[in-house]
């Protein structure tokens, strides 16, 4: 089992950066690796997904531009650099991470990731 670190988060103002950084207990060579985020009395929202070679990554239309996933496997870690902050990204962001046996983009579905972080929260105020 494959066990995820989130550091990072925190409060900004509209239009601020944040980083989020998930670190991984296991190899990450073979994973494919998600960030998701959630707020009370909503559904899990897939934000951006990464692929094992770092190739094929995806994201939300609604953080397309402002968002940057990316990978170290050297370092086991994934990272997701939010820039241009909006007080509708305020949630709490979970990392997820499952084994990928195939070439291209890992899913944006929540319900295959089988492991997954605490989580951490982001507030950005207006």
């Amino acid at each position: 089992e494959v066990r995820l670190v989130e550091p990072g988060g925190g409060s900004v103002q509209t239009g601020g950066s944040l980083r989020l950084s998930c670190a991984a207990s296991i190899n990450t060579i073979r994973l494919c690796f998600h960030w998701f985020r959630q707020t009370p009395g909503k559904e899990r929202e897939g934000v951006a997904s990464i692929d094992s070679t770092g190739m094929y990554i995806r994201y939300a239309e609604s953080v397309k531009g402002r968002f940057t996933i990316s990978r170290d496997n050297d370092k086991n870690t994934a990272s997701l650099q939010m820039t241009s902050l909006k007080p509708e990204d305020t949630a709490m962001y979970y990392c997820a991470a499952r084994p990928q046996n195939w070439s291209g983009y890992c899913s944006f579905e929540d319900t295959v990731y089988m492991s997954w972080g605490l989580g951490t929260q982001v507030t950005v105020s207006s």
